[in-house]
């Protein structure tokens, strides 16, 4: 009589995107890749939507949110279940909202063994969540609180990377307070130091939402007012002629820099038509550099994950000054978009590592990281 061997229990993958957020579509366009893409014999996902007014939703996939949210499916909000995540880590599942649900089916479906919090930009990956994952004791991929509040924010980011010796372009950072109350000495002073042509961006914002190139004082107005719109702080930079460069990170106390890639844009910058909307943006990979400058973005790259306290993945964006051949950092992107033809799975693609293989290799990192916290003393022993 011949035993069978029981199998191995799959992990139950809660996913989760959408957001409150100016992101949103991008998370939901991240989320669907990331489903459609996991391993199902090795793996039981989880959807968990969240709505662009903050309701969390279990089971609602996400091309339904999108098609609810645009007015072509009107069923499927009303048909997920509302859930919630308590910060008490000794329940370690979502929780139902609605007490007349059948508490124990809604429990059992709100079980996860780890969270891929696909949410680009605010109140997903700036920290919030990955806070809330924290006090629930729950295993989630990517950066923790720290590096994810640093990742967003560009003016605390550049401060670090200052700190290290990592090159920057010249900056100034306003506070939409001061804007409102007195916009005249903050154009003087851009005027003055930085010049035109320049950018302006939301301090924490991601996928080029929210920015724009000013040449003149009624542009550079404008910019700032538009970007005052997205954040309470605005960051306004020198504008260099240079290729842009970018380079993933993956790991966690060791990490590794992928080859680099290029971006040659469509518009005059990277911004959010060009990324997400006309599809005329070039992708180079590996970029045409010397191997002494595609060395040093990586270096740079693997150097800027650690100075922030990153883990699991980032992609790290660079500056590449045409007339100079100078190297400068911009920003790092601690949750990048993630569908098959995002620049931080194709330049792992271009590594050696598949888009499967890197989502199981991201899974690892994640239960690798949850492990060694668990490490750590959470009481005083006299």
């Amino acid at each position: 009589m011949q035993h069978s061997q029981p199998k191995t229990r799959k992990l139950r993958v809660g996913v989760i995107f959408g957001g409150r957020s100016g992101e949103h579509e991008v998370s939901i366009a991240s989320a669907t890749s990331i489903i459609e893409h996991l391993d199902p014999n090795k793996y039981e996902v989880v959807p968990i939507a969240i709505t662009q007014e903050g309701r969390w939703l279990l089971g609602a996939a996400p091309q339904r949110l999108l098609a609810a949210e645009t007015g072509q499916e009107g069923t499927v909000l009303s048909e997920s279940l509302a859930v919630t995540l308590p910060g008490d880590p000794t329940v370690g599942r979502l929780v139902p909202l609605n007490q007349s649900e059948n508490v124990g089916q809604a429990l059992e479906a709100g079980r996860v063994d780890v969270i891929f919090p696909v949410l680009h930009g605010t109140y997903g990956e700036d920290g919030t969540l990955q806070g809330l994952l924290e006090m629930a004791g729950v295993p989630y991929v990517g950066c923790g609180v720290l590096g994810s509040a640093l990742g967003m924010d560009k003016e605390k980011m550049k401060m670090i990377f200052q700190a290290v010796g990592l090159p920057i372009v010249d900056y100034l950072v306003y506070r939409r307070h001061d804007w409102e109350r007195d916009p005249g000495p903050i154009l003087e002073a851009v005027e003055a130091r930085l010049g035109y042509p320049c950018f302006v961006k939301p301090v924490n914002l991601g996928s080029s939402v929210g920015i724009s190139k000013a040449h003149n004082r009624k542009e550079l107005e404008q910019a700032i007012a538009f970007a005052a719109e997205y954040d309470r702080k605005i960051i306004v930079e020198r504008g260099i002629d240079c290729r842009e460069l970018e380079c993933a990170v993956l790991g966690n106390d060791e990490p590794l820099a992928s080859v680099v890639g290029e971006i040659i844009p469509s518009n005059e910058f990277y911004d959010y038509r060009a990324k997400y909307i006309d599809n005329r943006s070039q992708i180079v990979i590996p970029a045409d550099l010397p191997q002494e400058t595609a060395e040093q973005v990586r270096r740079y790259a693997v150097q800027a994950f650690l100075a922030l306290d990153l883990s699991g993945l980032a992609r790290v964006d660079f500056f590449l000054q045409k007339a100079s051949g100078q190297l400068y950092i911009n920003e790092v992107n601690t949750m990048p978009g993630f569908t098959t033809i995002s620049m931080y799975p194709k330049l792992w693609q271009a590594s050696g590592l598949p888009y499967e293989q890197l989502l199981d290799h991201l899974i690892e990192l994640a239960l690798e990281r949850h492990t060694d916290r668990q490490r750590n003393r959470t009481r005083l022993q006299l």
